[in-house]
């Protein structure tokens, strides 16, 4: 994604030394980076490389071993993330935050329609008008290029670029700031991943979100990122301007990967 993002701003969220331990095996050790309004950041690796463990940590689904995560408030403080209680945590992420997982099953309601996927997170901020909510939903179909009469079909029916297109509707119809990305291209055919990523990028810049978003495909990283992330053994090996670190890498092993010696 051209462009740098605009660094006057206060950081939206920040890990300081952030470690995860599975016994004695590093998941991620040591990571520490701010991410600021409107930006994105892709973490990438090849697998076991602990960037699904630090976004797991992160989006604060799994606790971690040492160190912290810090996230501006609406009211401007900034607060310890695992200091929070289970119910502020729930909180946010029904309305704060958003998380796309890669098997949108996992996201969605598989059993009820498209159009109360949609409306469940807009009544976790409050809204319990019938015709407002179906409303919303619908506007929300069409701007994710669901077609509107599929509002009361439920997702178990859809494609999978259709449940792709509609676990993003959800998570974003409550203006999150903040959302997770987790492989949200993975398993889709090629023609697919590219109708979706073009969506995907005009949302994040139409609703200026930032974004973390973990991802095994360079050409998604290029794509949709302003910064990058190469993560190996738990470690951060290597960060900056995602075409900088892509055009110029400077690490071997952030070599080997834009050269595609290794398979991530």
């Amino acid at each position: 994604m051209s462009g740098a993002t605009d660094r006057s701003e206060l950081p939206l969220l920040r890990a300081n030394g952030l470690t995860r331990f599975y016994g004695e095996r590093i998941g991620c050790h040591d990571v520490s980076f701010e991410l600021f309004p409107g930006e994105v950041l892709a973490i990438v690796g090849e697998s076991g490389s602990g960037k699904t463990t630090l976004l797991n940590c992160l989006s604060t689904r799994l606790p971690p071993t040492a160190g912290a995560v810090e996230y501006r408030m609406r009211d401007g403080q900034m607060r310890d993330l695992f200091q929070l209680s289970e119910a502020e945590r729930r909180l946010l992420m029904r309305t704060d935050w958003g998380f796309v997982h890669q098997n949108a099953a996992d996201g969605l309601r598989m059993t009820v329609s498209a159009g109360a996927n949609v409306g469940e997170r807009l009544m976790a901020v409050g809204e319990r008008h019938y015709g407002a909510i179906r409303g919303t939903a619908l506007d929300w179909l069409s701007r994710v290029e669901i077609d509107e009469t599929r509002i009361d079909d439920e997702p178990r029916a859809f494609s999978g670029g259709m449940r792709q297109r509609l676990q993003i509707a959800r998570n974003l119809v409550t203006s999150p700031r903040l959302v997770f990305m987790d492989e949200p291209t993975g398993g889709l055919d090629v023609s697919v991943q590219a109708r979706l990523l073009d969506l995907i990028r005009g949302l994040v810049t139409d609703l200026g979100l930032s974004v973390v978003i973990v991802t095994h495909d360079l050409a998604v990283a290029r794509l949709l990122s302003h910064r990058l992330m190469v993560m190996r053994h738990g470690k951060v090996i290597e960060t900056g301007l995602t075409d900088r670190v892509l055009d110029d890498p400077q690490a071997p092993y952030t070599q080997l990967l834009v050269s595609s010696i290794l398979q991530v």
